[in-house]
């Protein structure tokens, strides 16, 4: 019996690549890696060119059962482009709709979008976790263009019959992961003090092996079309406790400074940095019940297993 296809797009990035492992390891489906520059994945698996550009020649997927789209501009910071909506509508709007539509027209069972909790909204009350069903209330630029997307291939789903899954996950992180999280684990390896030793917030984090499974099981699972999921570890944590859980597993003493949030979110404030200590401050915690009504889904690796593997990773990446 032939396996089916599936071309993951964006599998050079953090998603991606660890998406296109799992397919290659359970030898359920075939992955098929749709990249915009080299990657240790040639060889590994099949491999076509694609980039969201609009000027990308799209890949032959007459003979792919079902996509995901990974493939995305991600959130900035400290964002550079003039409009920075419109050059996210670019990418994440156009470039998913100009996909999605050439997967419909060959015949492409299912798509699945990976889009961002951000379009639930920034935040939380603590102990009210966004669900699946709440009212979008997307801010930003990165934010919107991910719900405008979702909104159309909604669209482009009931007009062609091709089904539409969408998975927002919260901040992932595991082996391998880069960015605020990297820097988190450099600042306590290295022994710093950090002013963060007093946050009373609850943030929803996910696994990149949580994730990954999830999304596995949305390839061809029959209740998920037509749905969108949330998705964390399963355990909310303040910033004060990860920080405290992952020097711990670094075999190191976290030098956390308990600083009031209110001043420190002044004196961030002040130095124009309002943004990531609102982030810091802030809960933004998820409902995950629904993917366990719908699909029988559970979140398979604990916090604890999940930290270890990213402590071990750097460890061996990034120490001599």
């Amino acid at each position: 019996m032939n396996k089916k296809k599936v071309l993951i797009t964006g599998a050079s990035g953090f998603v991606g690549e660890a998406l296109v492992f799992r397919l290659l390891r359970d030898r359920t489906f075939i992955p098929v890696a749709a990249l915009r520059r080299s990657s240790r994945l040639h060889g590994l698996c099949p491999v076509v060119n694609f980039d969201l550009n609009q000027k990308s020649e799209l890949p032959a997927l007459s003979d792919v059962y079902a996509v995901l789209h990974a493939a995305a501009r991600v959130h900035i910071m400290n964002e550079t482009a003039g409009n920075s909506l419109q050059e996210f509508r670019k990418l994440n709007v156009q470039g998913t709709l100009k996909l999605a539509r050439h997967a419909a027209a060959s015949g492409v069972k299912r798509f699945i979008f990976i889009s961002s909790i951000k379009v639930n909204g920034e935040s939380t009350p603590p102990g009210k976790p966004f669900s699946a069903e709440d009212i979008p209330v997307p801010v930003d630029p990165y934010a919107i263009s991910k719900f405008e997307a979702e909104e159309e291939l909604k669209l482009l789903g009931r007009q062609t019959g091709m089904e539409i899954v969408i998975v927002r996950p919260p901040l992932v992180y595991g082996p391998g992961v880069k960015a605020n999280f990297l820097s988190m684990l450099q600042f306590l390896h290295r022994g710093l003090p950090l002013p963060l030793g007093a946050i009373d917030n609850r943030r929803s984090l996910v696994s990149i092996g949580n994730l990954v499974d999830l999304l596995v099981t949305c390839i061809d699972h029959p209740a998920a079309p037509g749905n969108v999921f949330l998705v964390s570890d399963g355990e909310d944590l303040s910033v004060t406790q990860l920080l405290k859980r992952l020097a711990s597993t670094l075999d190191k003493r976290a030098k956390l400074l308990p600083i009031p949030f209110w001043i420190l979110h002044l004196m961030a404030t002040a130095i124009g940095m309002r943004e990531v200590s609102r982030r810091l401050g802030e809960s933004l915690q998820v409902d995950i019940i629904k993917n366990q009504r719908v699909l029988g889904w559970t979140p398979k690796v604990s916090v604890e297993v999940s930290m270890r593997q990213t402590v071990q990773s750097y460890k061996e990446n990034n120490t001599k």
